[in-house]
């Protein structure tokens, strides 16, 4: 059983996304928060699977809140999807860079808010190829700043740092076999070096860390 922490400052919003989840033999929702410090305090206290994050809330915003939860050690289980109104803004970035597993729309169908609460509970990220190219591009056109490599960055391979881009383009495991020409297992073993190594806690964290150390342009 898949569980869901929403958090969303209006009531309608919450009902709804409650209604949709609880209708579903595989998910329950175990608490609703109205703000990000409840949403701390509700993390902690539930310990979900995922979390469904609105971003622009009073006091505490669903940024600091991400950032609050991804940084416990106690809710390294705990993954974080923030619900925005616009694809691509400098929340969207900001929100990755916190620890977030990805990003929807507000105006997602249903049936592909269900499929991505289910898809970044098993550990994957929620980052189309063309949105996570879009969200590079943008944000390094809206925001230019000092590239600030990662700390352990050195200890990739040149291949690992090759394949980190790649993860940066969107380019899924399967995309970058065909490209580097290797199979599908190397490649996969390539990506999670790459994560284990930068301590990234999934693709989403692998992107923001290639935009940081200045291998994706």
């Amino acid at each position: 059983m898949i569980s869901v922490l929403i958090v969303d400052d209006q009531d309608l919003v919450r009902i709804g996304l409650r209604t949709l989840i609880d209708s579903e033999d595989d998910l329950t929702c175990v608490g609703e928060a109205a703000d990000g410090l409840a949403a701390v305090a509700a993390a902690r206290e539930h310990r979900p699977d995922v979390v469904l994050m609105d971003v622009r809330m009073a006091g505490v915003d669903g940024l600091e809140a991400t950032r609050r939860i991804s940084a416990d050690p106690d809710l390294a289980g705990t993954r974080v999807i923030v619900l925005t109104t616009f694809e691509i803004d400098e929340y969207v970035f900001s929100a990755l860079r916190g620890g977030a597993s990805g990003f929807l729309l507000k105006d997602t169908r249903p049936v592909d808010l269900l499929r991505a609460i289910r898809l970044v509970a098993g550990g994957d990220a929620l980052l189309a190829p063309s949105a996570t190219r879009q969200l590079v591009r943008e944000f390094v056109s809206m925001q230019p700043r000092a590239r600030r490599p990662h700390p352990q960055l050195h200890t990739l391979t040149e291949r690992e740092r090759e394949v980190l881009g790649l993860v940066a383009e969107g380019l899924n495991n399967e995309e970058i076999a065909e490209r580097l020409v290797v199979s599908p297992a190397t490649a996969r073993t390539h990506v999670s070096r790459a994560m284990v190594k930068l301590g990234a806690r999934d693709r989403a964290q692998l992107v923001v860390f290639a935009y940081q150390s200045g291998l994706a342009d």
